[in-house]
């Protein structure tokens, strides 16, 4: 039996996570989802054309969930970790289930607990004993050490390192390539910039960028 799937956000982030779901059902052979299409409060011309060459429908805006099937699954398909919130809030009140998708070219440890809506994108690695929280992404070929805490809506882009024991507060963002040391913490709605390596822990709500990063 197949669960329905609604992809919120028609982005780029969010084609892409539609990828995955769809490599999940080729690895296994046996289907799992099966996708109803794409909401979005205000999705671009070219995104809908981006859409149609996937052969996957635009559903409406996000408030399509209200009335949605009760089996009906989403995943949030947006890359910034403040704006994933936002819209969990919304989509929650409506009721349906966050799904969580694994890429099968992820490789996902032993001991690692995850909460819903978490999303592993191809070649992203979580070694082992790790807790993360609430719609997570992992993005591609990112990498998460052991003992690490991720919490709520925290997003780690395209090869990012995170050494192990670090704890990312909720909504913390480390950017493209950017590292982040043994042990550290990064705070509540912060950002890593893009290359930058983190050497000491960064307090809440501020951007950091370079070698070291400021």
């Amino acid at each position: 039996m197949t669960i329905p799937l609604v992809v919120v956000g028609c982005g780029g982030h969010g084609r892409e996570v539609l990828t995955i779901a769809r490599a999940m059902d080729a690895a296994t052979g046996r289907p799992r989802w099966r996708l109803l299409g794409f909401v979005d409060d205000r999705p671009s011309e070219e995104n809908l054309k981006r859409m149609q060459r996937l052969d996957v429908p635009c559903l409406g805006g996000v408030a399509w969930l209200r009335d949605a099937p009760p089996d009906t699954h989403h995943v949030i398909g947006i890359g910034d970790p403040r704006v994933r919130r936002a819209v969990a809030a919304r989509v929650d009140a409506y009721g349906t289930a966050a799904a969580s998708l694994v890429h099968p070219a992820a490789t996902i440890g032993p001991d690692i607990v995850h909460g819903p809506g978490f999303v592993a994108f191809p070649g992203a690695r979580a070694t082992t004993n790790i807790t993360v929280g609430r719609h997570v992404h992992l993005n591609q070929n990112a990498t998460v050490g052991h003992d690490c805490t991720l919490a709520d809506f925290v997003s780690v882009y395209p090869l990012a390192a995170v050494s192990g024991d670090c704890h990312l507060a909720e909504g913390a963002l480390v950017g493209t390539t950017a590292a982040v040391l043994q042990g550290l913490r990064v705070g509540r709605d912060s950002t890593v910039g893009a290359g930058a390596c983190v050497v000491r822990d960064v307090p809440d709500g501020v951007v950091v960028k370079g070698v070291p990063a400021r």
